[in-house]
């Protein structure tokens, strides 16, 4: 086991306390199946007091193996509270395997001091974490963290200057930028930005209130999200105003004084701390998993990284036996000098479309890109247009929106789905490659380059590739959206990145890109006038002309032997 670090002060002998984890967190414990065997039984120490970097009480838990002798520290900051789900598959798993487990509510919530600002707080109060931890008799040096979204972030605020302590990192569905998480290229994620208000606001307070709010608020989507004006709708769900998402939702450029220092991007520009990525391929913040494991290869950082099938939310659910053993393989390897569970490769995939895991030695391969182009009748065809004429045309009403349908979201209707009604409607364009007479594979980033020109200057776009079964059954696989001004009937263009994939459309499938003038409520309604979706009352329908030299940029591989 790792020492305690030489300037370390030798005070009294810790005496464990006798107290057990919560009965609920033991029960729920109970019920998980395919998980490593406890190595320990683990204790619980609750209600400790730790000082934020302005004094503020922070309230934390101490979970730890009732086991005599050294063990590492997990350090898991978190403004979700300290109960279900996170006592059971933080404490007190990670406890039964042989770590301290400090699990601490940030300001505001799960009863701790001072007030809750999103993201302003944590690179300080991190590092009044860890000034804590050296003077923790059971503490010996050694220093990992672990967590989910924005227990991803906290990660990456003590990452920005790193501790010496601090010897491996494991980033689950995490975040990094806050404002790529509300906004595409300058829309709104409306749907997110709800999910998020009612996760910040209600979870900290328990199980019990959180549910009622999510459920107040699937209830009364439609209402808030057709509102108009939008601003402040959210308060007929929430029963109160929560000024930071105000302040989200009414500043809509990344480069605005508002959002300055909220991205923790260049924590892995310089990081040397071994960290694990893991994320699934329709995560809401899989993009940003995607960006940060760019940044530490980069960086020369060691780093390896798994996506799943999952969803942001089911990666902690059916995914968790695999995300829970990629984290404990990770942190015993570089806490414990045990590599034993480690995998051959730095990159592991699930392979949609075929149900299988695949191990690379990088993401992404290095694949070309492959344009693919619509043609009259709703064809796709790798030959490349003569002109850039016009091909079809679609009318948008914000008034009655194209609806949105499965993908990236923070909600339970996230993930791959049927989109059989949605391409059925006449404000959404299908454009389908012929059956495939072997299978093809696709690795990597997916993007649209789009031609557009409209009658009123002001429209979204949104894109999307599905695989289309014998039976036609089209479904997701991923998407993007993008928002373009245009002059006159000059086409405008514009690039849409549609996220990352790893999937094979099957002999007999076919090919399908989608597009659409917005993802409803998914993302909020463009008014067609130039006005923030926020504060709109007047609603504009847009005529969108798709033009020949638009493109579908798919990066083939010659098959996954």
């Amino acid at each position: 086991m790792p020492s305690r670090t030489p300037d370390a002060v030798a005070g009294p002998a810790w005496v464990p306390p006798a107290g057990k984890p919560p009965l609920s967190s033991r029960m729920m414990r109970a019920t998980w199946r395919g998980l490593p065997a406890k190595r320990h039984e683990a204790g619980w120490e609750p209600g400790l007091v730790v000082p934020a970097a302005d004094g503020s009480p922070l309230i934390t838990d101490h979970y730890f193996p009732r086991t005599e002798g050294d063990f590492p520290t997990l350090l898991v900051r978190s403004p979700y509270g300290r109960g279900l789900p996170w006592s059971p598959q933080y404490g007190l798993l990670f406890a039964e395997q042989g770590f301290h487990v400090v699990l601490q509510s940030c300001r505001g919530t799960g009863g701790s001091g001072g007030a809750f600002d999103l993201w302003r707080n944590e690179v300080a109060d991190s590092q009044a974490a860890m000034s804590w931890l050296r003077e923790q008799p059971w503490f010996n040096g050694t220093l990992g963290t672990v967590g989910p979204s924005y227990l991803g972030y906290v990660q990456w605020a003590l990452a920005l200057d790193p501790p010496p302590e601090l010897k491996a990192m494991v980033v689950q569905v995490g975040l990094h930028d806050p404002f790529a998480l509300f906004y595409a290229d300058g829309a709104l994620r409306l749907e997110n930005a709800l999910a998020v208000g009612a996760g910040m606001t209600y979870q900290h307070q328990g199980m019990s209130p959180f549910l009622r709010a999510t459920l107040r608020l699937q209830r009364g989507l439609r209402a808030v999200t057709t509102a108009q004006p939008l601003r402040g709708a959210y308060e007929s769900v929430f029963g109160d105003e929560v000024p930071w998402l105000d302040d989200v939702m009414t500043h809509p450029d990344a480069e605005g004084a508002y959002w300055a220092g909220a991205s923790l991007a260049d924590s892995a520009v310089r990081l040397r701390v071994p960290t694990a990525l893991i994320t699934g391929w329709h995560d809401a913040l899989a993009d940003q998993t995607f960006e940060q494991y760019d940044r530490l290869r980069q960086a020369g950082c060691e780093t390896a990284l798994l996506v799943g099938p999952w969803t942001h939310t089911s990666a902690l659910q059916r995914g968790w036996p695999e995300v829970f053993a990629e984290s404990l393989a990770w942190l015993r390897a570089h806490l414990c000098a045990d590599p034993s569970s480690l995998r051959p490769t730095r990159v592991r995939v699930h392979i949609g479309g075929e149900n299988t895991w695949r191990d690379l030695d990088n993401w992404p391969p290095a694949l070309a890109a492959t344009s693919w182009y619509p043609t009259p009748g709703g064809h796709l065809t790798e030959q490349a247009p003569t002109d850039s004429a016009p091909l079809t045309t679609f009318r948008y009403d914000p008034g009655d929106p194209t609806p949105s349908i499965g993908g990236p979201l923070l909600s339970r209707t996230a993930g791959p789905r049927d989109n059989s009604s949605l391409e059925a409607r006449d404000d959404v364009l299908t454009f389908t490659g012929p059956p495939l007479t072997a299978p093809v594979d696709i690795l990597g980033q997916v993007s649209a380059r789009l031609s557009i020109s409209t009658d009123t200057g002001h429209a979204d776009v949104f894109t999307r590739l599905c695989d289309v079964d014998a039976q036609g059954r089209s479904v997701n696989v991923c998407d993007g959206l993008g928002r373009l001004r245009t002059t006159g009937h000059t086409p405008s263009q514009v690039s849409v990145p549609m996220s990352s994939t790893a999937h094979r459309f099957a002999a007999g499938h076919r090919i399908r890109w989608q597009i659409s003038g917005g993802a409803h409520p998914r993302y909020a309604r463009n008014p067609g006038t130039g006005e923030s979706p926020v504060d709109a009352t007047i609603f504009t329908p847009v005529r969108i002309m798709v033009h020949t030299d638009s493109a579908l940029m798919l990066p083939f591989s010659s098959g996954l032997a």
